[in-house]
């Protein structure tokens, strides 16, 4: 069962108006994949693969069309947002891996920084950076990278994919 599928029948056991939003998935997993193949996952990657997939989707729900959910409503959309976004990083803190936590807490806080600022290639550098990070671990570029995200540099979402290379 992929990941998407995974936190469809998760989301669905759980009841409630964001149970009746759960739609066929059409999710590839890119992410999620990413994430549970680093060192980092290792034992865990279904785990991994889970949260990671329950971010992204909160952060689709924020800005762009769900894959797993499709409320009609668009506050009900965000609502379910930030409850997939907390799902993920409770699920990661479970695991005790504060450090993951950390990148996540960074992908959804620069990824609306990037949308705020209408740079949306920014922000799916964000993405895959932060991914890649939460599988492998960071790194000074990373940090770089992610400072250069912050203060709006145009070279940001370059440097961001330059660090997510450099694994």
């Amino acid at each position: 069962m992929s990941p998407a599928q995974r936190l469809a029948e998760l989301l669905r056991g759980d009841g409630g108006l964001i149970a009746g939003a759960v739609a066929e998935t059409r999710a590839d997993g890119a992410h999620a994949a990413a994430a549970a193949a680093g060192p980092r996952a290792a034992g865990n990657e279904d785990d991994y693969a889970l949260l990671v997939e329950a971010i992204f989707e909160g952060y689709l729900q924020h800005y762009g069309s769900g894959r797993v959910l499709q409320p009609d409503d668009p506050d009900l959309a965000l609502l379910a947002g930030d409850r997939l976004f907390a799902l993920g990083l409770a699920r990661l803190a479970e695991l005790g891996d504060l450090a993951a936590v950390t990148e996540l807490a960074d992908v959804i806080s620069l990824s609306a920084q990037a949308h705020a600022e209408a740079d949306p290639d920014r922000a799916a550098a964000v993405w895959a950076a932060g991914v890649a990070a939460v599988g492998h671990g960071g790194s000074s570029e990373l940090e770089a990278a992610k400072a250069a995200a912050r203060t709006g540099e145009a070279a940001a979402a370059r440097a961001l994919r330059a660090a997510t290379q450099a694994r």
